[in-house]
Parts: C-alpha cells; structure tokens; sequence
C-alpha cells in the first residue's frame, strides 16, 4: 500500500510539473480560451492577405518603375601630371600620382533597345561607365550623346529582357501632386521616397542653360542624380538632377528636369545625334515698369524684346523692340528665361505663333525658328 501511494504521489508530481512548463511555453496546447464564465476572450487578428494593397500605398507605382532605374558608377583613369617630369619637381615632391576617380549616379532605361537617360554631370568624362540593373545584372555602357545645356546625357547597353519605363506627362503635372524618386543615394542601394510637387517652373538656379525644373520635397540625395522621378501610377515624370543642401543632403528641395525636356533630348540624339534646338534673333530682357514707360506699353507680364536681329527669323515676322511676348504657341510667358526655353523647344523650321503685345494693341505673329547658334568659344 505504501509504495502504491508513493507511485501515485510521483504521478501527479510529475503531471503538475508537465501542466506548468506547457501552460507557461505553449498555452495553446491547452484549452485557456474557453467561453464559459470567468474565461478571458483572446481576439487574434485574421490572416492577413499578402497581395492585398493598404490604403495610400504606392507599392504598384514603385514595383512597376523602380525596375526600370539603374545605377551608373563611373570611373575616370589617372591623369598624369604634368610637371611629374621634371627632376626638381620630383626631388622636392615626389612622384605626384594622380588616383582614378570614381563617381556615382543613377539613370533611367527609357527604350527596349537599351537606352538609359541620365544627367550629363554623372557621366561627364568618364573612362567607364559601369550600369546595375535592379536585377543585379551588370553591362558596361556607351555613351551616344550629351546635352551639357540641359544636363541630359544618353547611353546605351547590349543586354536582352530590359525593363522599360513609361513616359508620362509632365505638362499636366500641378503643384501638390504626389511623386516618386527613385536612384541609388550614397551608394546604398535603390531607394524609393515620396512627397510632393512643391513648384513648377524653377529658373534661375544657376545649373543649367535651358532651365524649367520640377521642385519636389521627396527626398533626393547625392548618387540620386539621373534617377527617376514618377507619378502615383509609376509614370516618368522627370529626371532627378540637382537639390538644395547646406549639409549635402536632403532638405527637402530637390529639381528635376521635366520628362518633356528629356524626350526631346533623348529623339535628338538618338535621331539626329545631336540637340537642334529652336532659336528666333531677339535681345530679350525682363519686363519691368521703366522699360514699358520707355517703349510705351501697358504690359503686366511677359518678356519685353530690347533688341531684333537684322535679317532674322523674328525680324522677317515683323516683331520689334518694344513687343512684349505673352505667349508662345499658346503657352503663357512670364520670364526671359521661360521666353529661352520655350523658344529653344520650338522645332527649327516649323511656324509658331507668338502672341505680343504693343503701344498699339496686341497682335500675334507667326514666326518660323531657325536653328540655334552654338555658342561661341573663347578666344584665350
């Protein structure tokens, strides 16, 4: 009787023991969530569906671009030094070794045929260029041509299955919409940020020639130059191209050159292996009320024209000094540098209508563009 008591004693010791150590690190094993009276209700939350979009993601604008958004490093050789010749430079300095440079930048494939649009400043004398697909495949890139006045460059890779970027419309876009950027920052890997447009039209920036940037608060930091800058439906929008910074990162003011801009880029060169951009023989200068009351006009906006080139295509249309263009080919005009653009956008050869106004009332001309002049080289 007594080693039956000691057994079941051991029994129940051990089932306690066994009760305790499941109840405390698998309660699910045990029935704890009973709905009679005194249980405690447990509510779990459903499975949840790993294809299902939360509300306001942008997950399919960022999965349909980002494929198509490289990463561009660049490689420039060492330049010897001059003066590494002389002896007595090299007794006091030593052999002077100039290191290869290296750069880092992000690009657009904008064709199947393998076409990259990227800015000019990423690639600009470069000895290798070394393109990533957001697969990790790797290509070496050539370039087909640049744009310096535009900051656009475009390259090419040999390489099969691309992934191409839609283009969208950049003349639609309105200040508060939602966008994307998209490039490789730092060098840490692709990275998506949103925000907004904060404004349209940016000039007078000091960056370019041709300048009608795109000011957006998503973040843009160095090596995101050339990357992509997209709507909510993963659209090219613009292309990434310089910020504000007094730290050398994001502030919050980020350019990016209009995907409008770059498309004529991108068929020049390709087409014709060079920008033709149009151009109208006039000296413009901004419209202010001491030179209205000098030439007798009346205008509150536009680009007042102080100078007509003898024998050019803005002088065979009749306009003089004093007309103030209001618009070109119905686009409003407010600044000479919106005045440059637009007319640089013109193609050469095709008539467009500017509107102008005068002392004696407004009038439209019908102008055809010539072909812009490139600029002069220094004499040194």
């Amino acid at each position: 009787m007594k080693r039956f008591w000691l057994l079941f004693s051991q029994s129940v010791t051990v089932l306690l023991a066994a009760y305790f150590v499941v109840g405390t690190l698998k309660p699910n094993w045990l029935d704890l969530r009973g709905t009679g009276s005194g249980s405690v209700a447990v509510l779990e939350a459903p499975p949840t569906n790993s294809s299902a979009i939360p509300a306001g993601s942008f997950r399919l604008a960022a999965q349909k671009s980002s494929q198509a958004v490289v990463s561009i490093n660049t490689s420039k050789n060492a330049r010897p030094n001059p003066q590494g010749a002389d002896p007595w430079f090299r007794f006091f300095f030593g052999d002077q070794q100039d290191q290869p440079q290296m750069g880092l930048g992000s690009g657009v494939i904008v064709s199947a045929d393998g076409y990259i649009l990227t800015n000019n400043h990423v690639v600009e004398s470069a000895d290798e260029i070394d393109v990533i697909l957001n697969d990790s495949r790797h290509a070496r890139a050539k370039v087909i041509g640049t744009d310096p006045d535009a900051d656009l460059a475009v390259l090419k890779i040999d390489l099969d299955r691309l992934p191409v970027i839609v283009l969208g419309n950049s003349d639609n876009l309105q200040v508060g919409d939602q966008v994307l950027a998209i490039g490789n920052p730092f060098g840490v890997g692709q990275t998506v940020t949103s925000g907004i447009v904060s404004a349209l039209g940016r000039n007078q920036l000091g960056i370019n020639t041709f300048e009608n940037f795109i000011q957006t608060d998503a973040a843009i930091n160095p090596g995101n130059s050339g990357g992509a800058l997209v709507d909510t439906n993963g659209n090219l929008l613009g292309i990434n191209t310089a910020i504000y910074s007094r730290s050398g990162g994001s502030m919050g003011i980020g350019f990016a050159i209009p995907v409008s801009t770059a498309k004529l880029v991108l068929e020049g060169i390709v087409k014709d292996g060079q920008v033709t951009r149009g151009w109208i023989g006039v000296e413009p200068n901004e419209l202010t009320p001491e030179l209205a009351q000098t030439f007798g006009v009346e205008a509150q906006q536009g680009v007042i024209i102080t100078g007509v080139l003898q024998n050019g295509p803005a002088a065979k249309a009749g306009m003089k000094p004093g007309d103030v263009v209001t618009k070109v080919g119905g686009k409003a005009t407010h600044n000479v540098a919106e005045l440059l653009s637009q007319v640089a956008a013109l193609k050469p050869g095709l008539e467009a209508a500017f509107e102008v106004q005068r002392a004696s009332g407004n009038t439209q001309l019908l102008l055809t563009p010539g072909v812009r002049p490139k600029p002069r080289a220094q004499v040194q």
